[in-house]
């Protein structure tokens, strides 16, 4: 059974991580208008993608914690 609950944070936790990586890199945006660059950033859009790139990291290390448990 915790074979199981392992594999599926390690599964769940990589989902959540690749959100945070794409809302990490939505978040900043950059135009080349008349050969001006101007570029635009979500500071709160850039703390959430590192909240759950946190989240996805935790849930990471249980199911590995979770998977060694279990071999002994």
């Amino acid at each position: 059974m915790n074979k199981v609950i392992g594999g599926v944070l390690i599964i769940v936790s990589l989902a959540i991580a690749y959100v945070g990586i794409t809302k990490i890199s939505q978040s900043t945006e950059s135009v080349n208008f008349l050969g001006i660059k101007i570029e635009a950033s979500d500071n709160s859009g850039k703390t959430e993608g590192y909240l759950f790139l946190g989240l996805g990291i935790v849930l990471f290390a249980g199911g590995i914690y979770t998977l060694n448990k279990s071999k002994a």
